[in-house]
């Protein structure tokens, strides 16, 4: 690859090579604030290529390769490569992680205990999870987290919160001092804007919590709330994990005590002030 960066996200890191310079440029402005791979050996390796040479420069897109590939993945845009490097790193990880039980959610902390947020696409977790930052919690990740079948702790992940089409003006009201990534628009989920956690998530992105309470959050129904029983609970779970299965017997264990120590939420909201409300009353109750 003509163009290199390193960065380390909680406990994995990366090496993202490239056949352009824009997409590296970006991820070194954006993680600029972030370690490198411990003893600078990365745990994945990303790239970014021309599926032709010619397309380097004549209507230039972008391959997403590395250690774990999907074949005859659809290329993006150059405009995009910064998409594409997330995407890529993003890909590694739920095809390659084995050290962790792999949950595809939003968490932050507070006082050492994690929230955790999992839902089908457009459920509202990211946004929840940036909002939740921007009142004081600790920003986890938005969108893995990495559960220790060891000892039952939740590893942050947290990478550039990805938001989508109206939560990023909701986002830019509420921290208008943060620091946002470019506009990207036409992407297969619409136009996206990446946020950038803010010091403190990056700061203790290596201190683990103890999970506290589950939510199943879903956006654009009246106020309501519904506990969630352990068997629900896990079998949802196993559907947002891209390596339960890989894992085997310690994904099983790790899932089972998850899910018997801490209690679970459905919540359905219309607004994010109203779910705001939810979020905090629940936590207090758990």
């Amino acid at each position: 690859m003509r163009h290199l960066t390193r960065l380390r996200i909680g406990p994995v890191g990366f090496r993202v090579g490239s056949d352009w310079r824009g997409p590296i440029a970006a991820l070194d402005d954006l993680y600029r604030d972030y370690p490198q791979p411990e003893g600078g050996i990365p745990d994945f390796n990303v790239h970014l290529f021309a599926a032709r040479p010619w397309r380097r420069v004549l209507r230039p897109s972008v391959q997403i390769g590395g250690d774990f590939v999907i074949p005859d993945a659809a290329p993006l845009p150059l405009a995009q490569g910064l998409l594409a490097a997330e995407m890529g790193m993003n890909l590694q990880m739920a095809l390659g992680q084995r050290r962790y039980l792999l949950l595809h959610a939003s968490a932050v902390e507070r006082d050492g205990k994690a929230l955790l947020m999992t839902g089908m696409s457009g459920a509202g977790k990211s946004t929840l999870a940036a909002l939740l930052m921007a009142r004081g919690w600790r920003l986890m990740g938005d969108e893995f987290a990495l559960l220790d079948p060891a000892t039952g702790l939740l590893h942050g992940f947290p990478r550039l919160i990805s938001l989508k089409n109206e939560a990023i003006a909701v986002l830019e009201r509420a921290l208008p001092g943060g620091r946002f990534g470019p506009m990207l628009e036409g992407t297969p989920k619409g136009t996206i804007r990446h946020l950038v956690p803010d010091a403190r998530a990056i700061a203790a992105m290596t201190e683990p919590a103890v999970p506290r309470l589950i939510l199943f959050p879903n956006y654009g129904f009246a106020a309501a709330e519904r506990a969630v029983p352990p068997s629900e609970t896990f079998v949802r779970l196993t559907q947002a994990s891209t390596n339960y299965v890989a894992l085997a017997e310690r994904g099983f264990d790790a899932l089972t005590r998850l899910v018997r120590t801490v209690p679970a939420q459905a919540l359905d909201y219309p607004d994010t002030a109203t779910a705001l409300a939810q979020v905090e009353r629940l936590w207090e109750a758990a």
